[in-house]
């Protein structure tokens, strides 16, 4: 059943997980030089819910990201896209699998200049040799406003319009999953709020799933929830973050306070 928040049609929300860890280990270096990045993390995604992950730098969170999207190898435990094991996955699978289930924002828009907006949104589909959902595809682009700018080359289009494209590029295939690394971290503060805004929206419209690394308490607001690291280990897991809310526990993690979980944790109002 459809819901309603603000008057706005909201997608059915689900309770499964669209990825998943368990006791994930990743180690760098041997001996002397080796660096535990992720010690035996286990955590969910769960589908059609926002995702914030924070913590000092250091502390693992992007290498999370990275086991959890098949672009990193683990060094022990396991990691799952649905009901599918990364863990010794072979290349060819592997490839497969990050090209049909999952979709990547980064912070720098990754956009071929040469190409036109809507010709870069539907690239991996075209080296895919898939032909896009056109209803789909129309939804995309209406829902994080291109629809006038799809002719446009990257040159033509704001660095707030260029990270649209690359987060409808994300969308266009609907994947399983969408991991976003920093996607506002090289827009200013409007164009920020706009792509945040997008990238909500498409769960919240779309039924999508968003796991979104970011130092930004104002960006991890967005979300629904926020999975707090520290020395490669999860030390903290708030639901319906507010920007105060993360903030103060983000100056508990740097100053080494006592973890309280979920004590203060507000809705934010959208």
């Amino acid at each position: 059943m459809t819901t309603h928040h603000s008057g706005v049609a909201t997608a059915p929300r689900a309770t499964t997980a669209a990825a998943r860890a368990m006791d994930l280990t990743k180690v760098y270096g041997q001996g002397e030089t080796q660096v535990v990045a992720l010690d035996a993390v286990s955590v969910e995604f769960r589908q059609a819910q926002f995702t914030a992950i924070m913590g000092p730098s250091g502390s693992g969170k992007s290498t999370l990201m990275h086991c959890m999207a098949g672009l990193d190898a683990i060094s022990g435990g396991s990691a799952r896209i649905g009901d599918t094991e990364l863990n010794g996955l072979k290349d060819k699978k592997l490839t497969q699998l990050r090209r049909d289930k999952i979709g990547f924002i980064f912070q720098a828009f990754n956009l071929l200049p040469t190409l036109t907006a809507l010709e870069n949104i539907t690239l991996p589909m075209d080296i895919a040799g898939r032909k896009p959902d056109r209803a789909w595809l129309d939804r995309v682009v209406q829902t994080v406003g291109l629809a006038d700018r799809l002719k446009h080359r990257p040159s033509q289009l704001s660095g707030g319009q260029q990270q649209r494209v690359a987060v409808a590029r994300a969308l266009a295939s609907r994947p399983e999953i969408i991991f976003a690394d920093e996607p506002t971290g090289n827009l200013d503060s409007r164009s920020g709020a706009e792509v945040l805004g997008f990238l909500r929206n498409s769960v919240r419209e779309l039924g999508q799933t968003v796991v979104m690394v970011t130092h930004d308490p104002v960006a991890a607001s967005y979300a629904d929830r926020v999975v707090f690291l520290a020395d490669g280990r999860i030390v903290d897991d708030i639901a319906g973050p507010t920007a105060d809310s993360v903030l103060e526990r983000m100056r508990n993690l740097s100053g080494g306070a006592p973890r309280t979980p979920g004590s203060d944790a507000t809705a934010r109002t959208s």
